[in-house]
């Protein structure tokens, strides 16, 4: 093979990295459950990892490489390098899929250490090809095979347990081609994005459900966040955070209003009581919510506004960053919903796990606005703004796969089903990938 092609190998070496810091919380866990990320600090404590790792060398005629892991915790999915490093991973799963792809495993296949089983051979070329093991090898399980699982694990936004249960296996499963096409689309969207990158920055990938705070090119906060729903799906943007507000209030999308609150309150005439919500008419003149016909149109002029508290949706932080799509950043008063594994469940905003901290980081060039002031401003219960004296750059994005500064390939799933709508515009327009990768 090229010397290119040995280069390209060794620099998809999937090692244990930022990830790693996002294993299976400290409750009981299902084998491969989707990883629920607890917000991580680069600068901590890496968690005790194997740091011997490599690539499927052999299967390519060349000699196994090793490799030490790095720390885990402060590479981002989104950098100025990650489109470059998005072509070198495309440039390898080409090849991959040239020559054929990777084994696949029966969906019924279970392995058990040291017990031997007809789908070793599978196992174990599966996990090399891609750098989780080091070489193939031969013989059953053992404690170098659920090194390597938990690698894959890792990569693929699953609690790391070394075990083979459906949703690992699946993931292995997912053929190259739809690898690639991930690699493909998520390279064509960086083409087209024109974020510009800052010292610090704030990134939110929605197919993660993860929000990365930035800087100097290092992740030093990391925050589990709940995006859209399905069929409320949260925008890809570029913008920047002006503000944090405490004790926000809550504007209710006219669309809830219309889809979901009318029915409500024809249903249950206190419903807005309980949630402390007043409603107002075209001149902000408040109304009493008993005396409206929620089934007339005459509803699409009214504003439903829920009071500052415990109840706030918004919860007691909400982070400003004006945009065409009026999506923001905030809290929620059902933090228990960061502890799901399925974290789409929004109507297009993103709720962010310990926003508080969030905010910290945001507001630290004004010693004023520490954690410790923060929470005590929340306490005093009033409505506060506080503008930042420097606009910090903020993204969302839509990566299904990313390769990120460790050499390491990320995949989620595409959530949205968006990739294939993506590669499917860019074939009736040939010029469109070659123009939205070189910029």
């Amino acid at each position: 093979m090229s010397g290119r092609a040995a280069f390209t190998i060794v620099l998809l070496i999937p090692t244990v990295t930022a990830y790693a810091g996002l294993a299976a919380p400290a409750r009981a866990a299902a084998p491969d459950r989707p990883t629920t990320t607890t917000q991580i600090v680069a600068t901590g404590a890496p968690p005790a990892v194997d740091t011997h790792v490599g690539t499927h060398a052999a299967a390519q005629g060349a000699s196994a490489t090793r490799a030490a892991a790095p720390l885990p915790g402060d590479e981002p999915a989104l950098d100025a390098g990650t489109a470059e490093r998005l072509r070198t991973a495309v440039d390898f799963y080409r090849g991959v899929v040239g020559r054929g792809g990777w084994p696949t495993l029966p969906a019924d296949a279970q392995f058990a250490p040291g017990q031997p089983t007809p789908y070793d051979k599978q196992l174990r070329e599966r996990l090399a090809m891609t750098g989780d093991l080091p070489q193939a090898g031969s013989g059953p399980f053992d404690a170098g095979v659920e090194a390597a699982v938990r690698r894959f694990q890792i990569r693929h936004g699953l609690t790391p347990t070394g075990r083979l249960g459906p949703q690992t296996r699946k993931a292995l499963n997912v053929p190259a081609t739809r690898r690639l096409q991930q690699l493909e689309a998520s390279r064509a969207r960086l083409g087209l994005l024109g974020f510009g990158f800052g010292p610090r920055y704030v990134v939110v990938n929605i197919p993660a459900a993860v929000a990365e705070a930035i800087a100097d090119g290092k992740v030093v906060r990391r925050y589990r966040v709940i995006v859209g729903k399905t069929d409320k799906p949260s925008p890809t943007l570029v913008a920047s955070i002006t503000s944090v507000k405490l004790n926000p209030n809550w504007t209710v999308p006219a669309s809830i209003v219309r889809n979901e609150i009318s029915q409500k309150m024809s249903r249950d005439r206190d419903y807005l009581d309980r949630l402390h919500m007043r409603v107002f008419d075209r001149n902000n003149k408040p109304l009493d919510p008993t005396t409206i016909d929620w089934s007339s149109e005459s509803i699409s002029s009214l504003t439903v506004r829920q009071e500052p508290g415990s109840w706030n949706a918004l919860g007691s932080v909400k982070i400003e960053m004006p945009n065409a799509q009026a999506v923001y950043m905030h809290d929620t008063d059902r933090r228990n919903l960061f502890e799901k594994d399925y974290r789409f469940d929004s109507h297009g905003c993103a709720r962010v796990d310990d926003v508080r901290e969030l905010a910290a980081w945001l507001l630290d060039d004004q010693p004023r606005w520490s954690r410790a002031s923060i929470d005590a401003g929340i306490a005093e219960g009033r409505q506060q703004e506080i503008r930042l004296t420097k606009k910090v750059p903020v993204a969302w994005v839509y990566l299904t796969a990313w390769m990120d500064g460790n050499q390491t390939v990320q995949f989620r799933d595409d959530v949205y089903d968006q990739d294939a709508q993506l590669l499917a515009a860019i074939k009736e327009d040939d010029g469109f990938f070659s123009e939205a990768s070189a910029k």
